[in-house]
């Protein structure tokens, strides 16, 4: 984002996605004062977010780390020591082979198997064109670069069982299993029995400091938290991202339903605009992609414009395969709960070239 862009969204008082602009003292107001503190990731209030991640997701122990980044590299890395094997199959839109810049396979020896179609959701019959015995299997639920795509949940717990089967690791990308859950109509708990290890991030939907949880059996956990250690991530005070973590997951995990319920109502109010596509339609978690019948430039610029003239941050949208086709994402949160339903259609309508269709 260019430094124009970003005094424009600072100066927004509205938002069409997430919980509003990220102003530190809203951050800070999720660190209470009376924080115990931690030394070295040990005890105060990361221990205790250490605790309720665990409980929240049923599984025996839990470590915090800075990032979601090296918290999947730890673990499957630690899946891949324990097995022998350096295959970690996965989606190929996912995290680790579009952001990461080859981390895995230059830090960790690692080899990623992109599996399946990148247009479309990883079903289990896609794994029957694999070979090789992996070291783990990575499913990212829900599947955020495909819109916030959920598969069917009988589908993830056969991908699963597939994994273990050739006693490969099934690991969870849950940066968003929070609002997976939602989707599924299941607790996260239940989400995450179907896997060995479980990752999810506090920053995104919950809208807390920058921080994660990896979550699975003790042994495991305390593997990755050595390499916590080798990987720079244990800083001497991680008591700050970790209360506004347990104070972030404790507010708003238990609206995530309500977040669903807001996703579909934004798809209701612009579906029958000229030249904008829900994806998917209906919304299966608190977010979408909304695929605007403009090039890219004019969608920026309409979002610039609104930033402006009437202090709304839509985000801005990017370009697709399409020249003639920009795509917008909308994570859903308490800024659109608050934005109502006209105000929506007239900025998706003003992205798309529409003006302020009513």
């Amino acid at each position: 984002m260019d430094d124009d862009l970003a005094v424009l969204r600072a100066a927004c008082d509205r938002s069409l996605g997430g919980h509003g602009d990220r102003r530190a003292a809203d951050l800070l107001a999720t660190v209470p004062a009376d924080t115990a503190l931690d030394r070295y990731g040990e005890g105060g209030v990361v221990a205790e977010l250490e605790a309720e991640v665990a409980a929240v997701l049923g599984l025996p122990a839990a470590v915090y780390l800075p990032s979601g980044v090296m918290a999947q590299q730890a673990v499957l890395r630690v899946h891949a020591d324990r097995r022998g094997r350096r295959t970690v199959l996965y989606h190929p839109e996912c995290h680790l082979a579009r952001h990461e810049e080859q981390a895995p396979e230059r830090l960790h020896d690692l080899v990623g198997r992109p599996v399946g179609d990148r247009h479309r959701l990883l079903l289990r019959a896609d794994l029957d064109g694999v070979a090789e015995r992996p070291a783990a299997l990575l499913v990212e639920l829900p599947q955020r670069d495909l819109g916030g795509r959920l598969p069917p949940w009988e589908d993830v717990v056969a991908q699963a069982a597939w994994a273990r089967e050739r006693d490969a690791a099934a690991h969870l990308d849950g940066a968003r299993l929070w609002e997976a859950s939602a989707g599924y109509e299941r607790s996260p708990a239940e989400l995450a029995a179907a896997f060995d290890t479980v990752y999810v991030s506090f920053y995104k939907g919950l809208g807390a400091l920058a921080g994660c949880c990896l979550a699975g059996p003790a042994d495991v956990v305390a593997e990755v938290r050595e390499w916590r250690r080798r990987m720079g991530g244990t800083l001497f005070g991680m008591w700050p991202g970790a209360a506004s973590a347990l104070t972030c997951l404790r507010r708003r995990l238990p609206l995530m339903p309500a977040y669903l319920r807001r996703a579909r109502e934004v798809a209701d109010a612009v579906r029958g605009l000229p030249g904008v596509t829900v994806v998917p339609d209906p919304p299966q978690t608190p977010m979408l992609h909304l695929l605007l019948r403009t090039p890219p430039d004019a969608a920026a610029a309409a979002a610039r414009a609104l930033a402006a003239e009437q202090g709304l941050w839509t985000g801005v949208p990017v370009a697709t395969g399409d020249p003639g086709t920009a795509r917008l994402e909308v994570a859903v949160g308490d800024a659109t709960l608050a934005l109502p339903d006209g105000d929506v259609r007239a900025a998706v309508a003003a992205l798309s070239g529409g003006g302020g269709a009513g």
